[in-house]
Order: structure tokens, then C-alpha cells, then sequence
């Protein structure tokens, strides 16, 4: 039976207790501040970002996992005779998808024991299909049916999140279909989701309180009856409110898996301080 190794991105900001027990290998997003380059989550932690963040005269911008970094990853993987599975953040909200590919047509005759999946996603959306995946094959699953797996458990699959204001995913040209928000009224909150990969709009909410309700009603609306439910919340410096939140969501839907995390400095650029959602994965 083949051995086969795991591979995603830092934007799911998964727990480092599930990466190690699944031996997942976390490929760094990168942050560019200035002259400065981090890579995220290894040199900077979404603390100390939003610490930095709040006296920053400079912004930050992001940038794709570099080809490097993943070459280094499937090599290193592949030398220990394992065949990989890379399922990555959205190829709609980064090129990183596109940076495991080169990284993997740059292998030679390894390239075919590398195998690459967009899971349209991103956060604990994203890590909840790795650890589907992670689970599956601790059961037995052979590489054919953890790829097919793979490629299919975005259907199960969500986040709604609220933002405190939408210029840092416009700043950053994330934005997507909630470009129609933009130019509303300042204190309108909004409420987006990932949908087919990309952020979209939803509603627009007047008062941050409203605007968490709301997203626990459309996570509830999305999750319908289905079974069994995982939940994780997103927040970017607001843990109080993502604390609440998923608490209100275990009294509401009974998960099975139930995470608080919040988001990845790189996810942190894009969605800006204050961001709280869910993500989730039910049926699955």
C-alpha cells in the first residue's frame, strides 16, 4: 500500500495540534510589510500582526506561496516515499494553486507522485476538507479515493463572515462580487461568503451585533438539517465576539467538531481587524 502525505496552505490557520496528529505539511503564505517578508504563521502570528497593524503607517500586502516553498515540501515528501495531496486556498483568491503546480512540473520524474486540488475555499473551510481527507486516509482510503474525495467536499462546505469594512479586501483585490457594496453607507456592516471560490456579497446589516446574528441565521439556513455539522469560527482581533458566536452556533446545530481559530495574518490583510465568521462542513 502506498504512502501518501497531505500538504495545504497557511490560510487555514488550522490548530497545531490536528497538524500534527494528521502530519499535514503546511505550505507559508507570504507577507510583505515594507522591506520586511514573513513568512505567515512561521515568522509572524496573527497576534503580533494585529499588534503591528494598529500603529502601521505602511500597509501590508500578501503574496502567493513561493514555488520554493513547495518544491521543498513535495521533494522532501516524496524522498521519504510518499505519494502527496495538496488541497489549497481558492485558485479564485490566490495563485497559489498555480505556484504547486510549477513547484510540481518542476519535479521531473517525480511530478506524477504530486497531486494537486483547488478546494475553492479558504480558513477552516478549507481545513475542514483536509481533515476529511486526513481521516479518511487514516482509514484505509487508497490515493484514487482520497483525490476524489478531495475534489468533491467543497459542496460540504461554507463560510459567512462579517467585516467591519470592506477596504482591506479592496485594497487588496479580494473583493469580488462585494464590490456592489461598495460606496454604501459607512455604517453598514457587511456580510459576505465564499461562493464557487470567490467572496461574494450578501447583505448588508446596520449594527455589528446584527451583522453576527446574521451570520449564525445563514450558517444555520446553509447547514439545514444536514448531518454531521463541523464548526470553526474565523475572526481577525475579535476574539470575544468569535467566542460568543460559536458558542450561540454549538447550542444551534450540536457539531461533532467544534474549533476556535481565528485568521492567518495573509487572510488578516484581506479581510481586515474585526472580521468574525463561521465556517463549516455538514453532511460530511
Amino acid at each position: 500500500m502506498s504512502k501518501i502525505a497531505l500538504a495545504t496552505d497557511s490560510t487555514t490557520y488550522m490548530p497545531p495540534e490536528l497538524v500534527k496528529k494528521y502530519n499535514i505539511s503546511i505550505a507559508p503564505q507570504v507577507l510583505i510589510w515594507g522591506d520586511q517578508t514573513y513568512r505567515d504563521g512561521v515568522d509572524i502570528t496573527s497576534s503580533d500582526f494585529f499588534t503591528r497593524l494598529k500603529t502601521a503607517k505602511v500597509m501590508p500586502t500578501t503574496s502567493q506561496v513561493a514555488v520554493i516553498s513547495f518544491q521543498e515540501i513535495f521533494q522532501s515528501l516524496v524522498d521519504q516515499g510518499y505519494e502527496v495531496l495538496a488541497l489549497l486556498v481558492s485558485s479564485k483568491l490566490s495563485g497559489t494553486v498555480q505556484s504547486a503546480m510549477q513547484a510540481r512540473d518542476l519535479m521531473s520524474s517525480a511530478r506524477e507522485k504530486v497531486n494537486v486540488v483547488d478546494s475553492q475555499s479558504v480558513a477552516m473551510a478549507l481545513g475542514f476538507q483536509v481533515l476529511a481527507v486526513a481521516r479518511a486516509l487514516e482509514d484505509g482510503a487508497s490515493l484514487k479515493d482520497a483525490i476524489a474525495l478531495a475534489q468533491k467536499l467543497h459542496q460540504y462546505t461554507g463560510v459567512f463572515f462579517a467585516v467591519d469594512t470592506l477596504e482591506f479586501l479592496h485594497r487588496g483585490g479580494r473583493i469580488g462580487g462585494a464590490q456592489r457594496f461598495l460606496g454604501t453607507m459607512l455604517n453598514m456592516k457587511p456580510i459576505l461568503a465564499i461562493q464557487d471560490g470567490r467572496v461574494e456579497g450578501i447583505e448588508r446589516i446596520r449594527t455589528k451585533n446584527k451583522a453576527q446574528d446574521r451570520v449564525l441565521e445563514l450558517t444555520i439556513e446553509k447547514v439545514a438539517g444536514r448531518t454531521p455539522v463541523r464548526l470553526a469560527t474565523l475572526h481577525a482581533n475579535a476574539a470575544e465576539d468569535a467566542r460568543a458566536l460559536l458558542t450561540r452556533a454549538e447550542q444551534a446545530l450540536n457539531p461533532v467538531e467544534s474549533i476556535f481559530t481565528e485568521v492567518s495574518p495573509t487572510v488578516g490583510t484581506h479581510a481586515g481587524p474585526g472580521t468574525v465568521g463561521l465556517a463549516f462542513m455538514a453532511g460530511m
